[in-house]
């Protein structure tokens, strides 16, 4: 639990000159330790112990035979600082909590912590971190000398963070920032907030009422207000510049958080020229329109949209060399260009060393291939949706899956997605069968589950012993999970030969492509169990946006539904790509499962769960996910 706060007033040294306060821990380390050889070096100079010690458990053991405790416990701490200076934090640890350190007092105590501090933090000990914040007020790092001061609540709010303490991090931080005038005041800002971000929403209510004092109480309600469920970017803006009002005297509103900062200026900042580059002839024109339809609703259907300022133009990319139709529209003083569609035509972006117009490109780079500065990638990706399932597994205790997979080079990137984030998991698969739609099922079942392995073994024993043998096919036993992918009418007939070659007990797992869109039980019903991973647009009936849609449009449904969905989120996206990719953490709800940013640029998506029951897809309860800034 965060200790109660106690507030001093500001202190002001007119005479002092601090340099701003770093980022990078080891320079902090590094300073902390000069200023303890020479804090030590008074209290030692006439301890008769040796001056430094090999290893630790040779200042432990001399330590120990030494008569007076407080000589002992200098003689201790000046070796932790020799071990600390060169970098052995593991010897710093085992000295500051052998038994003759133990219990500290004063100024021991003060040089103790900030030795414990340095070396918990560097070995990222979040166990040692825990114990220490027990014994840390958010003042504690008032106690050392005007020099050490800023970098001892550094190194004291690094470790509270370590020790999940967020609140009292912030604390620490806010208490330097009145403390210290001098100091880079966005630099703690930022921190502050990022502090603040990372406290969860029950601690910051439980605990955040505890706190005393103007500056800490705006900062607790600055956090509170951009936690309200279902802000828009807008309202986020506008919460943010309503606290600069009823908060003006506040250092965070003369000087807000970066991030703050960005969200309050990018409804100032969205595109107000864009152009829509899609195929609309081809045999990707169904596609390219379903897209069109979704941006556009999505528009029409924003109510912070300023249709005064912002101009829509649709382009035909078919048949269009897409390199020279990029060079015509940066001509043009265009602000964004979302497409194209195709992954050859935004491969040929690919060499360009920046953009002259940001690009939300709807398809993907090949892996291997880097991305220009401003071309960001959005799609229905398979290898999300690989990786999602990989993570369900892993969240299931399912270790070691069984997996089909089509053949070709769609399957070759779902199959690659799905063994690394397996292996990053510490799953296993132990086999993949890939397979045509011309090929006999049942045969690549039996494959997949042991049962032609199983009859081969006992076709040998018979051989061997020249006598028929009584034999019932056995599948293998090691496997936890199958990997499904397939569309619905293969599907449907790889389900039922799971219980016909005895691994119907095995739970099934399939991206959305098992699924059609539409509910049709009866023929659904052959799919019961399988858990599959869809967007929201198909497995949400609260989505007052898809029913609202698809009574306009009614043919938006399934595959098309899917791609509508697509282009109402690349909407949603236009507006926000600066905060995804200068905002760690933050994500869209979106119709295509939560939305967040790789460091390249590309887009990826969070999708929800679902179980055939009855042949009908019920939804299944989202995992917990991790604190993120929402900008739905």
């Amino acid at each position: 639990m965060m200790p109660s706060f106690t507030w001093r007033h500001k202190r002001n040294y007119p005479e002092y000159r601090e340099p701003a306060m770093t980022k990078h821990c080891l320079t902090l380390r590094t300073f902390a330790t000069v200023l303890l050889l020479t804090m030590l070096a008074t209290g030692c100079a006439s301890v008769n112990l040796e001056a430094q010690p090999e290893t630790a458990s040779q200042a432990i053991d001399a330590a120990s035979k030494h008569s007076d405790r407080n000589e002992a416990q200098r003689y201790l701490l000046r070796s932790a600082n020799g071990f600390q200076s060169q970098g052995d934090h593991e010897s710093v640890r085992s000295i500051l909590q052998s038994q003759p350190m133990a219990d500290p007092s004063g100024e021991l105590k003060d040089q103790y912590l900030l030795l414990a501090m340095g070396s918990a933090t560097a070995l990222e000990d979040s166990a040692w971190a825990e114990e220490l914040s027990r014994q840390l007020q958010p003042d504690q790092f008032l106690n050392y000398e005007r020099g050490l001061m800023a970098r001892a609540a550094a190194l004291q709010a690094e470790t509270l963070q370590l020790a999940d303490d967020n609140l009292s991090a912030a604390a620490t931080l806010i208490l330097l920032g009145q403390s210290d005038t001098r100091q880079n005041a966005q630099q703690i800002h930022d921190r502050i907030w990022e502090a603040l971000k990372a406290t969860s929403d029950t601690q910051l209510s439980k605990e955040g009422g505890q706190v005393i004092g103007y500056e800490a109480q705006g900062w607790i309600e600055l956090a509170g207000i951009l936690r309200e469920p279902g802000l828009n970017l807008d309202e986020q803006g506008r919460a943010v510049r309503q606290w600069q009002n009823n908060w003006p005297g506040h250092p965070a509103a003369i000087t807000p958080p970066s991030e703050l900062q960005l969200i309050a200026s990018l409804a100032e900042t969205r595109p107000e020229q864009i152009t829509l580059a899609l195929p609309l002839e081809g045999p990707l024109a169904s596609a390219g329109k379903a897209i069109r339809d979704g941006f556009f609703a999505a528009y029409y259907d924003d109510q912070s949209a300023d249709r005064s300022k912002t101009s829509i133009r649709v382009v035909n990319t078919a048949g269009q060399n897409f390199r020279d139709l990029y060079q015509e529209l940066a001509k043009e003083d265009q602000d964004l260009i979302v497409g194209p569609l195709e992954k050859e035509a935004l491969l040929s972006l690919a060499d360009l060393n920046t953009m002259a117009v940001p690009v939300l490109g709807l398809n993907y780079l090949p892996q291997d291939t880097k991305a220009p500065s401003g071309l960001y990638q959005f799609g229905l990706s398979a290898e999300d949706e690989a990786r999602q399932i990989a993570d369900r597994l892993a969240r299931e205790n399912n270790d070691q899956a069984l997996a089909l997979i089509p053949q070709g080079e769609w399957g070759d990137r779902l199959e690659t997605a799905l063994l690394e984030r397996m292996a990053e998991n510490g799953s296993i698969a132990l086999d993949i069968e890939r397979y045509f739609r011309e090929d006999n099922f049942r045969t690549v079942v039996a494959d997949l589950l042991g049962i032609t392995a199983s009859r081969e073994r006992a076709i040998d024993v018979e051989r061997t012993a020249g006598v028929n043998v009584e034999f019932e096919p056995r599948r293998r036993q090691d496997a936890d999970a199958v990997v499904m992918v397939a569309e619905p009418t293969i599907a449907r007939q790889f389900k039922p030969l799971f219980a016909f070659y005895f691994g119907g007990d095995l739970p099934v797992y399939s991206p959305s492509m098992v699924y059609e869109g539409n509910n049709n039980p009866s023929r659904d019903r052959d799919l019961n169990n399988v858990i599959f991973t869809d967007i929201p647009w198909v497995l949400d009936d609260q989505n007052e946006f898809r029913n609202t849609a698809t009574q306009a449009l009614p043919d938006m449904q399934g595959q098309l539904g899917r791609l509508f969905a697509m282009g109402a989120d690349a909407w949603e996206l236009s507006k926000r790509l600066p905060l995804l990719r200068q905002v760690e953490g933050a994500s869209i709800e979106g119709q295509t499962g939560v939305l967040t940013m790789a460091s390249g640029g590309s887009i990826h998506r969070q999708q929800l769960w679902a179980r055939f029951t009855n042949g009908t897809p019920q939804l299944l309860t989202p995992e917990p996910a991790d604190p993120q800034t929402e900008v739905e």
